[in-house]
C-alpha cells in the first residue's frame, strides 16, 4: 500500500442533474446525501484525507454545516474527473499521491471497495485502477450497464456499453460490468486532464476510454460488493433500505 498521507479521497457533487436537481442534498434517512456519501468514505483505514469538490454555495454551505471538508470548484467542468482535477491543484498534493475518485451519489457505498481500488498501489508502476463485477445475464444488453473487457493481466482492453467481449449462449458466457470509482497518481490525473476527449470516449461517451486511447494502464480487480448508485428520487429508498440494514459505515473519527 501507499504509505497512509499519500492517499486522497475526493467526492464531486455538483448540483445540477436533469433527472434529479439538487441531488447532493437529497434527504436519506434525515441527513443530506453528501453527509452519508462522507460517512462511507471515512470508514476507509488508508485514506488520511478526504475533500467533497463542488460548484454550488447550496452544497458548500451543507458541507460545512455538517464538518466536511470542501473546496469550490468552478461549474464549467464536463465531468466529475475534471473537478477532482482543479480540486486536487488547490489542495498542493505531491505528484505520488493517490486520488480516489468517489462519485457524490453513493450513499451506500461499502468502504471495503475503496480498499479494493487502492491495494494495486502497492506496485509503484500502477498508475490507474479500478473495479470490476461479474453481471447477470438480464444486464449484459443494457447500454447503461457499462461492460469491460479484461487482460489476463488485469488491465482493461476496452470498455463499452454493448456486450463485450462476443461470447455464444454455447459458452456458457461470462460479462464483466464497470462500477465507476477510480483511484489515479496525481501526475497521471495531470495526464488525464491535459489530453482531453479522445474519438473512443466520444463514441462510447465513457471518459475511462481516454486513458485506455492513450497507452495508460488501468488496473481493474473484481469485487463483490455492488453499488448502489442514486440516479432518480425513486433510488432513495433502496439506499434506505441497505443504510437501515446495517451495511458498513463511518467508525473512525478522523477528518
Amino acid at each position: 500500500m501507499p504509505s497512509p498521507d499519500q492517499c486522497c479521497a475526493i467526492i464531486p457533487a455538483r448540483y445540477a442533474s436533469s433527472r434529479f436537481p439538487g441531488k447532493p442534498l437529497a434527504d436519506i434517512l434525515g441527513k443530506p446525501m453528501i453527509w452519508h456519501v462522507y460517512s462511507r468514505v471515512r470508514a476507509c483505514p488508508e485514506l488520511t484525507s478526504i475533500h467533497l469538490a463542488t460548484d454550488d454555495e447550496r452544497i458548500l454551505a451543507s458541507a460545512r454545516e455538517h464538518a466536511i471538508p470542501a473546496v469550490m470548484t468552478s461549474s464549467d467542468h464536463d465531468s466529475g474527473t475534471d473537478r477532482i482535477h482543479e480540486a486536487a491543484q488547490k489542495l498542493g498534493l505531491s505528484d505520488q499521491t493517490v486520488v480516489v475518485n468517489v462519485q457524490g451519489d453513493e450513499p451506500a457505498l461499502n468502504p471495503e471497495m475503496i480498499s479494493q481500488l487502492l491495494r494495486p498501489f502497492s506496485d509503484e508502476a500502477v498508475q490507474v485502477s479500478t473495479l470490476m463485477r461479474r453481471l447477470r445475464l438480464e444486464e449484459v444488453d443494457q447500454p447503461h450497464v457499462v461492460k469491460v473487457a479484461v487482460s489476463n493481466r488485469g488491465r482493461a482492453v476496452y470498455f463499452s456499453r454493448s456486450p463485450i467481449p462476443y461470447q455464444s449462449a454455447a459458452d456458457d458466457p461470462v460479462y464483466w460490468g464497470h462500477i465507476g470509482v477510480y483511484a489515479y497518481r496525481w501526475q497521471t490525473l495531470k495526464a488525464f486532464h491535459q489530453l482531453g476527449p479522445s474519438p473512443l470516449e466520444r463514441l462510447e461517451k465513457l471518459e475511462q476510454l481516454r486513458l485506455v486511447e492513450a497507452g495508460i494502464p488501468i488496473e481493474v480487480r473484481p469485487t463483490e460488493h455492488v453499488s448502489h448508485g442514486v440516479d432518480r428520487p425513486e433510488d432513495i429508498a433502496l439506499v434506505e433500505k441497505i443504510i437501515r440494514e446495517g451495511a458498513p459505515h463511518a467508525s473512525n473519527t478522523r477528518s
